[in-house]
């Protein structure tokens, strides 16, 4: 089969290899669509930790079942799905308590082990998620959407709430559709005009273009003085999440989605001086992705509006040159894999 390979980083190669074998309660899923994933392009530019060469990156994905043994879960042969891309342990203290999105020994498909950028993977019965009847772009969509879905559940949050979500890259997006869906008011702050402009779309309540405007001042105004009731940290930078810590009320919630690759230095009694509540967030759940699907089903949120290009498979070293070297203009990639 065809498979996206990134052989060192900074090198992709379309090459062949080996059809996978289908084990015991299993299925053969036909890859349709990928979406490239900041870790994904992470793992191209070499500055992903946890991955290992030769890798084939991918987690979002969507896919036809080709081959599967009666089941259960009532998945046919010709089901367009997805499926859930974090595998667990099972038996760590996380896995023991169902916290199996943030297993000790977690294994997301195009990092620690191999992913989806290929004509076919195996994938365990128990994983797949039935599509809904959802085109197949829009199924690849759902994980970085859950991603954000998930993380603002970790926060109990109120339609009277004021949120402000500090990048509006994909997820941040996606956190600001998942805010909108529990009723709160969001704000979203961002450098970059285009982003903004995607977020006003998305429906954001107003926006801040940190590269003009003053965050805290706006803050002030904002909040009428008391600041955000939630604070979303969608870029993984330190001076994103100081902002947060300052943007954020009293007793208010800090939300880390971001993955931060440099040390923060600050002083943590503001910590306690706030009372602030900071949570961090890993992957997803399959019940959210579940939701999701539903929700995108129902027509009550357009994901492919989050699409700025798809690329045929044979251009994959394109699409992560694009995104390594993305201005901002760029959201979602997917790649077409097979049609």
């Amino acid at each position: 089969m065809k498979t996206v390979l990134i052989t060192k980083p900074g090198e992709i190669a379309v090459t062949d290899t080996p059809k996978p074998v289908v084990k015991e309660n299993e299925a053969l899923l036909k890859i349709r669509y990928c979406g490239v994933c900041g870790a994904d392009v992470a793992s191209y530019t070499g500055n992903q930790p946890f991955t290992t060469y030769p890798r084939i990156p991918g987690h979002e994905f969507s896919a036809e079942i080709v081959e599967i043994p009666e089941n259960n879960k009532g998945l046919k042969v010709g089901d367009i799905v997805t499926a859930n891309p974090y595998f667990n342990c099972g038996h760590c203290y996380s896995c023991e308590r169902g916290y199996v999105n943030c297993c000790t020994d977690n294994q997301t498909m195009g990092v620690q082990r191999d992913g989806s950028f290929c004509e076919y993977v195996a994938m365990p019965i128990d994983r797949i998620i039935p599509g809904m009847g959802l085109d197949a772009k829009q199924l690849a969509l759902i994980e970085p959407f859950s991603i954000a879905y998930h993380a603002l559940s970790r926060a109990k949050i109120e339609p009277t709430d004021k949120i402000l979500v500090v990048g509006s890259g994909p997820i941040g997006l996606f956190a600001l559709i998942s805010a909108k869906l529990r009723g709160a008011t969001v704000y979203v702050s961002d450098m970059l005009e285009g982003r903004l402009k995607t977020a006003l779309q998305y429906g954001a309540d107003g926006v801040i273009d940190v590269s003009k405007q003053d965050l805290m001042k706006e803050t002030e105004n904002i909040t009428g003085g008391k600041g955000f009731d939630v604070c979303v940290e969608a870029c993984g930078q330190s001076v994103t999440f100081l902002n947060c810590i300052d943007a954020a009320a009293f007793a208010g919630n800090i939300i880390l989605i971001g993955n931060g690759k440099k040390e923060t230095t600050f002083l943590h009694s503001v910590l306690l001086k706030k009372e602030l509540n900071v949570f961090g967030s890993r992957n997803a759940y399959t019940k959210d992705f579940k939701a999701l699907i539903q929700l995108v089903a129902q027509g009550r949120v357009d994901v492919m509006k989050m699409v700025s290009a798809i690329y045929p498979m044979d251009k994959a070293d394109d699409a992560f040159k694009a995104l390594a070297s993305n201005d901002g203009s760029l959201k979602k990639v997917l790649i077409e894999i097979s049609k």
